[in-house]
């Protein structure tokens, strides 16, 4: 058996909420699409410290990190792997500054979220909005 495992940049970002459940997104500068903030983990870093960063960098936007929600990996267009997890993340201002790798952010309900997101982070925001629900580990 020819078992191949993936070898993968891993990235970490936050589904970002407000105490009354309005959702962190942000506009790539590179394509416009919108997104969660995070990003990719430097070698040695601790996981939460690297959302942390990341989250801050992007947006200035100190956090709370709470539980991992969503987990997928996937090939790029170039062939990479790439996995990514996701974490609920709690805000205690609503103010942000966004870094040159976006134009523009936007709290907005889970309804508006899901429209602008992509599939694997529709399922993060989800999860990160029920309460009750465990982590996940998937590939869509």
């Amino acid at each position: 058996m020819d078992e191949q495992f993936l070898e993968a940049t891993v990235s970490v970002r936050g589904v970002v909420c407000t105490p009354d459940e309005q959702v962190l997104t942000v506009r790539r500068a590179s394509d416009g699409g919108w997104e969660l903030p995070g990003g990719r983990m430097h070698r040695t870093e601790d996981v939460t410290d690297c959302l942390r960063r990341e989250i801050d960098e992007e947006t200035a936007v100190s956090v709370t990190v709470h539980r991992p929600v969503h987990v997928v990996s996937w090939q790029n267009d170039t062939d990479d792997g790439r996995l990514a997890v996701y974490y609920h993340c709690t805000a205690a201002s609503a103010e942000v500054t966004l870094s040159e790798e976006h134009t523009d952010s936007a709290w907005v309900s889970e309804t508006a979220a899901r429209e602008r997101l992509s599939d694997p982070q529709e399922t993060a925001l989800e999860r990160a909005l029920d309460a009750n629900a465990k982590p996940t580990v998937g590939d869509d």
